[in-house]
């Protein structure tokens, strides 16, 4: 058990969760702007609230949680197109998601707060094996 605790508590892992909690919250939090406050459609705020997490995500992984030793502009382009993919890709899985089950009598809240932790473990093995792939 001790190993299996020891695997999954490294460093990388423990910020991933840090900020991924912080994604979560400007995801969330402007969704809840948006929709409740603002009464903006949900799709609408849904969409812009996962932009505004996929560029704060961009900014932290990059330099505090997966450390980018992207050197030179070419290689640093590179990573944010691929981190940029790979985000697409949950986003577009989120935002299908929302369209599907926005549509069930359970509170929009609870449902964009499922879709967003599936989302976030999909994006740390998307970050840490295809974005920030380290050269070792």
């Amino acid at each position: 058990m001790k190993e299996i605790i020891k695997k999954f508590c490294t460093k990388e892992i423990i910020l991933y969760i840090i900020f991924g909690i912080f994604t979560t919250l400007a995801n969330i939090g402007s969704f809840y702007i948006m929709n409740s406050i603002l009464k903006w459609n949900e799709n609408l705020s849904n969409i812009i609230a996962i932009l505004i997490a996929i560029i704060f995500a961009y900014i932290t992984n990059k330099d505090l949680v997966f450390h980018s030793q992207a050197k030179e502009n070419k290689e640093k382009l590179f990573e944010f197109v691929k981190f940029m993919l790979g985000r697409t890709i949950t986003m577009i899985l989120e935002f299908v998601g929302g369209l599907i089950l926005f549509k069930f009598p359970i509170p929009k809240i609870i449902t964009k707060t499922g879709l967003t932790v599936i989302v976030i473990i999909l994006n740390f093995f998307i970050s840490k094996f295809f974005a920030f792939k380290s050269k070792k």
